[in-house]
């Protein structure tokens, strides 16, 4: 891996690559992707039970390992529990389940999916009465527990506002080590950002470029006129631009590509720098959060009415 590669510091003291691969939305070619990945310089893959891919990021990872490509302490994996195991009894059975699939003693870190619980064995098809009352609280300390016995290395979570990170931080023994959320220049988390900051939480940004192409996704950051000017400027892609300014503001970016031409591209952020006017101007571009998630909203069951109430307001 080149010298540049920036990672930054988890809570537990532990680095991470700034930079992942991330694995969800098509399930086929990720052994070959994850390979090319680790041959152009990727150490952080990103993947989750709901994903379908640990199994494949797994074959990829034994095969890497016995060829000498890379070793297991030179790679950072990330998982996530889905909202149907939230369960105190199913996370630790869930949490070996994925260490059986990626062929690994431990995780790096894992991850609470959503703030949201679901009856066992759901994806994301729910009905109103498939929803079942949210405990945090139980959850976390069933993960810390997987802390306590090694299985993971670091617990955060994933899709939490600033008021249920605060609720978390009451109770939590162990302080998460990330919040992985939406963020790219058309949506800066410029609320949430500064509070995980203040409180040694890193970001973690899903989707940095949008994810275009995806049923959620936008390209309204690839093709944003501010994105597009920059990267004009200094011969970048507005790819580049977008995952550039994700970890110059001390955030991880994981973009989804298994194109090995956009993944190449994709790493090549390190050995240049954006301006201050650079980051001033893409200060600017008008907020709006992408993915809104209606999906997990209903007016009569969970614990989410409307959008407003999934992310406390901040839209």
């Amino acid at each position: 891996m080149a010298s540049t590669v920036l990672n930054f510091l988890l809570s537990t003291g532990k680095s991470i690559p700034a930079i992942g691969l991330g694995l969800g939305g098509n399930r086929s070619h990720v052994v070959e992707a994850v390979l090319q990945a680790i041959k152009v310089g990727y150490r952080h893959f990103d993947t989750a039970t709901i994903y379908g891919t640990e199994a494949a990021l797994g074959e990829a990872l034994a095969e890497a390992f016995k060829s000498g490509l890379v070793r297991r302490e030179e790679v950072f994996i990330t998982s996530k529990l889905w909202n149907s195991e939230h369960e105190p009894e199913d996370v630790l059975s869930t949490v070996k389940k994925s260490l059986s699939l990626l062929q690994l003693e431990y995780i790096d870190l894992y991850l609470i999916h959503w703030p949201l619980k679901f009856k066992k064995g759901l994806e994301f098809q729910v009905k109103e009465d498939d929803f079942l009352p949210l405990d945090i609280k139980a959850t976390w300390q069933a993960l810390e527990s997987c802390v306590q016995v090694g299985l993971v290395h670091a617990i955060g979570v994933s899709n939490f506002t600033v008021e249920k990170l605060t609720s978390l931080l009451d109770y939590a023994k162990i302080v998460p080590s990330v919040n992985q959320v939406e963020r790219h220049p058309v949506w800066q988390q410029k609320k949430l950002k500064p509070f995980c900051d203040a409180k040694g939480i890193l970001v973690s940004g899903w989707s940095p470029l949008g994810s275009p192409g995806s049923f959620y996704g936008t390209k309204d950051v690839i093709t944003n006129p501010i994105v597009e000017s920059i990267a004009k400027k200094h011969g970048k892609t507005p790819a580049q631009v977008a995952l550039r300014w994700g970890v110059q503001t001390g955030a991880i970016v994981l973009p989804r590509s298994f194109n090995p031409k956009r993944v190449a591209e994709n790493f090549e952020i390190f050995s240049w720098e954006l301006s201050e006017d650079d980051m001033n101007e893409i200060s600017r571009i008008e907020q709006r959060r992408t993915v809104l998630a209606e999906m997990f909203c209903n007016p009569t069951s969970g614990p989410y009415k409307t959008v407003q109430e999934l992310w406390d307001g901040d839209l």
